[in-house]
């Protein structure tokens, strides 16, 4: 008989997050047409999913769900869709969760960098460790992950599966875009030069992607730049440089601009906030090199973007990272601003550091796959349901 699986895909339009629950959605919907899933979405028309199968059926569920009694609402919401198993896609499960559930972990974020302290983390930790003690299964996406949430909120490890992550399909780079001998990328496609063309790029550059909070470091980054830029000055190819971000708008962090400030390169760093998907790929494709000196990652899936898109990787040597970019990437001290420039200036001047880098990262890419990853959340949620109904 055919299970029906309740997933709450309301953030699948978010940064990072969406990126999980779009491509697990899609691939779930690839390789199982027996089960009827229903996903919960916050408008009738989700344009993510405009391909799924018959067995999938969308129920929406409009409003926040962040309040005490909000969350009793939803739960009483979820109780009246009687499903065999629920997937909460995030460290976010309501009060009075209906069981069986599985959640998926992607970070302890919320709880290693809090805003706040005192009696609001404790009830955040006290929830947080609630919903996943009552949880059938904790799905972490790294190693790194499932050592968190086993250290900081004591979950039991053989409650928690790792399933890993994997890069977007749309960065894979198009047909016929290849690297010569030399690691250097070729000819740009007219889409490459529309793009440059768009934000009027005219230089080298190295890229960051992704969120500019504190736990990614993005300060330390902008310094290590200008040391690297006093380093490249008298040197041809590189001696114009820039520094381009795409993520959060600078006015968010203010200790990030004062490091362009005080760093005297306000004139080589660029913002642009967050971009369409392919534009973004080819920001990726004709970066010298993509940089992430990320402080605490649960995953870290902008490095294997870099990778999918041909672009050598300079990245942090801490938490899930080394898990993820393997031998692929120059891996440095988050916390040494000279360590972070050493390794962008040996991306950049050595060629065959930058080729072994390509290639290996084309091979790093290929261990992870999300048809992969959704065949594993799939027997996990056979095994819940058949849990679920065995005789006590």
């Amino acid at each position: 008989m055919p299970l029906r699986i309740v997933f709450d895909a309301r953030r699948v339009a978010d940064f990072g997050i969406g990126t999980y629950i779009r491509n697990l959605v899609r691939s779930l919907a690839r390789i199982d047409q027996e089960n009827r899933y229903i996903l919960i979405t916050s408008a009738a028309s989700v344009p993510e999913f405009a391909e799924l199968g018959d067995n999938f059926e969308f129920v929406v569920r409009t409003g926040e769900s962040k309040t005490g009694l909000a969350q009793i609402g939803f739960s009483l919401f979820l109780r009246t869709l009687k499903a065999d198993v629920f997937h909460i896609p995030l460290n976010a499960v309501p009060l009075w969760m209906p069981k069986p559930y599985l959640v998926t972990t992607h970070d302890m974020s919320t709880l290693l960098f809090l805003d706040q302290s005192g009696y609001r983390s404790n009830i955040r930790r006290f929830y947080l460790r609630q919903g996943l003690l009552r949880a059938d299964r904790v799905m972490a996406v790294s190693g790194a992950t499932r050592r968190d949430v086993e250290t900081v909120l004591g979950i039991p490890s053989a409650r928690i599966r790792v399933v890993y992550n994997a890069p977007d399909p749309a960065f894979c780079p198009p047909e016929g875009w290849q690297l010569p001998g030399n690691g250097e990328h070729c000819a740009y496609t007219p889409a490459m030069q529309r793009v440059l063309h768009r934000y009027h790029i005219h230089y080298p550059f190295l890229l960051y992607v992704g969120r500019t909070n504190a736990q990614k470091n993005i300060p330390r980054l902008v310094e290590a730049f200008a040391v690297l830029r006093g380093e490249l000055k008298d040197c041809p190819s590189y001696r114009d440089i820039r520094l381009i971000i795409i993520g959060d708008e600078i006015s968010r962090q203010p200790a990030l601009r004062q490091a362009v400030i005080q760093s005297r390169v306000e004139a080589a760093v660029r913002f642009l906030g967050f971009v369409p998907i392919e534009t973004l790929r080819t920001f990726y494709q004709l970066a010298a090199a993509f940089v992430f000196p990320s402080l605490y990652e649960g995953f870290g899936l902008p490095p294997l973007e870099a990778m999918a898109c041909g672009t050598p990787v300079v990245c942090s040597n801490v938490s899930s990272l080394p898990e993820v970019v393997g031998e692929a990437a120059i891996v440095v001290n988050p916390e040494n601003v000279f360590d972070i420039a050493r390794g962008m200036r040996d991306v950049l001047l050595d060629t065959g550091l930058r080729r072994r880098l390509l290639a290996q990262g084309v091979e790093q890419v290929k261990k992870f796959s999300w048809e992969r990853t959704a065949r594993e959340v799939h027997q996990t949620y056979i095994e819940i349901a058949s849990y679920k109904k065995r005789p006590r």
